[in-house]
């Protein structure tokens, strides 16, 4: 039997189970094959504060990462945009789903040129709220936590008039309705956004090769380049950034953007032709922070 981890939240527990079936169909195995074993997480327990202040993106991992390596469980399923850009050696990313609408969703308004004057946009997230105070610096930013449930209700609760929400989260709880769908000209979308990953101990090759049925290898191209070029800028969870990579043929594009906190000041670079190397990377790293003023540099520690 394998040992799947995962948190608890409702849609952790949809990407567990889509995991679950994917690996159940191409192995024909019985249901009973495989267990799924919720963890409660610390960014799970504390809904009060952003993420940035309390530890960033490990609050997500860090119970599963213990678990995995004391060998609690067998695998461990991620949103690959909330797994820290390094990584335990001990830890690999064994193999990720095909990658789900990459865009952002606004909830309050059909765009966001529709918002009224000094709208008050509920997210904790440096990323959303630097792309909106650029796109319309007249807005309040106010901080929101919590899964989707919790955070639209404290929309229809008046403690924002707008929120943002990933579209790969809304359609894999069955609810795509909501929320109108921001172009990506306007909004790029967090690095490995849509992207469910699957990890295991570094050193399980029995279940690293059980997992390499059901890797979407596109998927995994686009988003550890991406990752690749955080792990380049040294970005943290503070920095504003949004990247994507999309296939072309054989190769790749990139669309990348630093942002200042206040979203005053942005750099892009949109560059095709790409094979996803680090050294790529690299490359486009230091053309973005050379194109920066140094109040942005600052923002990736520059």
């Amino acid at each position: 039997m394998l040992r799947l981890g995962t948190r608890g939240s409702p849609l952790a527990l949809v990407q567990a189970n889509l995991v679950r079936d994917a690996l159940l169909a191409a192995h024909g195995w019985a249901p009973g094959m495989i267990e799924i074993v919720p963890i409660r997480t610390t960014g799970d327990k504390v809904q009060d504060r952003p993420l940035a202040e309390i530890g960033g993106k490990a609050l997500w991992t860090k119970e599963l990462d213990r678990a995995l390596i004391a060998g609690e469980i067998d695998l461990a399923v991620h949103s690959m945009k909330d797994v820290e850009t390094l990584r335990p050696d001990s830890i690999a990313i064994a193999a990720m789903l095909p990658r789900e609408d990459v865009r952002d969703r606004l909830i309050g308004a059909e765009k966001i040129e529709a918002l009224p004057n000094a709208a008050r946009i509920g997210t904790s997230s440096p990323r959303r709220a630097a792309q909106m105070r650029r796109i319309r610096p007249d807005l309040a930013i106010v901080p929101l936590r919590g899964n989707v449930d919790t955070r639209l209700a404290k929309v229809r609760a008046g403690e924002a008039d707008a929120t943002l929400l990933a579209a790969a989260g809304l359609e894999r709880l069955g609810r795509p309705e909501i929320g109108a769908p921001i172009p990506l000209d306007q909004l790029l979308p967090a690095p490995s956004q849509g992207a469910v990953g699957i990890e295991v101990r570094a050193d399980d090759l029995a279940t690293r090769s059980q997992l390499a049925v059901i890797r979407d290898r596109a998927t995994e191209r686009c988003v550890l380049t991406e990752r690749a070029l955080l792990a380049a800028l040294g970005a943290d969870c503070h920095s504003p950034v949004a990247a994507l990579a999309t296939l072309e043929r054989d190769r790749l594009r990139l669309r990348a953007e630093l942002l200042t906190e206040d979203g005053a000041e942005h750099v892009r670079i949109d560059r095709h032709d790409l094979a996803g190397t680090s050294d790529e990377m690299l490359a486009i790293a230091h053309e973005l922070l050379d194109a920066a003023s140094p109040a942005l540099r600052a923002m990736f520690g520059h």
